[in-house]
């Protein structure tokens, strides 16, 4: 899938929210997108683990980590099962691991920054809430977009097909 985040801000305009400039990619795929599902959790990723071992549709899981570098709420084994079980991409508001590993996968992934700490399994979080990221507010349903030169948000497909 092309996608240009530029491209797509013109044409669309207002109908468009951008968010703040603080991902990095990591996944070999720079350019995805598609409809929202959110987790909510912190510092624990069992909700994470719980969502990418469901068929994703290619669909964009969306995970609001409260931005904490003190666990990785993503590692390679669950961005295995994300592709295993058809997730176009993941966005995490927080930290992950296993970049080296994660950057030869066939997958969309941007998250703040890399901390090799593995999370906490307390089963805490919530999935399919309305959260805030990177100065937006993000709802299940909406759909994301990102490439290189930033992350888009809109209520309805902007993509044919």
């Amino acid at each position: 899938m092309t996608i240009s985040t530029p491209d797509l801000c013109d044409e669309f305009g207002d109908a468009i929210q951008v968010a703040d400039p603080i991902f990095k990619h990591y996944g070999a795929i720079r350019q995805f997108g598609g409809e929202v599902v959110t987790v909510k959790c912190f510092e624990d990723n069992s909700k994470v683990g719980e969502m990418v071992r469901t068929p994703g549709k290619g669909r964009i899981l969306v995970v609001d980590g409260g931005g904490s570098p003190r666990r990785s709420l993503l590692g390679d084994q669950l961005v295995t099962l994300a592709l295993e079980n058809n997730w176009s991409g993941i966005v995490i508001y927080g930290y992950i691991r296993d970049i080296e590993e994660i950057e030869t996968m066939q997958i969309g992934v941007i998250a703040l920054g890399a901390i090799p700490r593995k999370t906490e399994k307390l089963g805490i979080g919530q999935v399919n809430v309305t959260i805030n990221v990177a100065g937006l507010q993000i709802k299940p349903g909406q759909y994301i977009y990102a490439d290189r030169s930033g992350v888009i948000i809109a209520d309805n497909s902007l993509i044919a097909g």
